[in-house]
């Protein structure tokens, strides 16, 4: 326990000062949040919908800080610490690659749990935001689309063997997921044909979940996300542990 707190302590220093996530997971989705405020107010997100613009984006908006840290900070940090044999160290001692993992997911959810907070607070005060779903239900489809996510950041941060080859990954994987799988462009404005590209993102699939919990729509619809977070999960998570690299 004293191993975690010391190297949660210093991890977190050590991302605070690299202002990365402040940027991409604080004031990003923040930035989002008011942009659709001021541009879309109280307008129904589309012909004949019961929600607002900003009611049907709070889910996907909320994820952003997810997508950033998870599949984009997380990798670039292992592999970084990798490049630069702090890993090949770590190695002698008695941390294990579960820890160095898990430190890094701690950053990271804390990251993310700010972001939510940051971004309700803004929509609700700024902009009368309405949260109609069930808190419980949200909160527990929020940390399974964090999971699943994660479990990506740690796959290729686990296993690419230099920060260059893990910055290619996350990169391929991180912005076509931000962009087209309804984190910023909604999924209901997107062409038909583009939609059926993004369901095969698993952020997209995770959006639809966060999303569904948020307006209170029927939890049948989102079976199959739930599905589909968890097997990311688990297969992920497994490959990360079981080929980690340390050098």
């Amino acid at each position: 326990m004293k191993t975690l707190k010391t190297m949660l302590k210093t991890e977190m220093k050590l991302s605070l000062r690299g202002m990365d996530m402040l940027i991409f997971a604080i004031c990003m989705p923040i930035v989002m949040v008011v942009i659709l405020g001021i541009i879309y107010g109280n307008k129904p997100a589309f012909n004949g919908a019961q929600y607002t613009f900003l009611e049907q984006s709070f889910g996907a908006i909320a994820t952003i800080a997810i997508c950033a840290g998870g599949v984009m900070g997380l990798p670039l940090v292992v592999s970084d610490y990798r490049h630069k044999k702090i890993l090949k160290r770590y190695k002698v001692t008695p941390i294990s690659p579960t820890l160095i993992l898990f430190v890094q997911v701690i950053i990271y959810f804390i990251y993310s749990i700010a972001s939510l907070a940051l971004v309700y607070v803004t929509a609700k005060v700024f902009f009368k935001y309405q949260f109609y779903g069930s808190w419980l239900k949200f909160l527990g489809s929020y940390f399974l689309v964090m999971l699943s996510m994660f479990s990506i950041g740690m796959m290729v941060g686990g296993i690419a063997s230099n920060t260059k080859t893990a910055g290619i990954i996350a990169s391929l994987l991180y912005f076509p997921m931000l962009i087209f799988s309804g984190a910023t462009l909604p999924y209901e404005v997107m062409p038909v044909a583009l939609q059926r590209v993004s369901d095969f993102m698993p952020l997209t699939q995770g959006i639809k979940l966060v999303k569904a919990t948020s307006l209170a729509l029927p939890l049948e619809q989102v079976l199959i996300p739930v599905a589909i977070m968890i097997i990311i999960s688990v297969i992920c998570i497994g490959i990360s542990l079981k080929f980690f690299k340390w050098e």
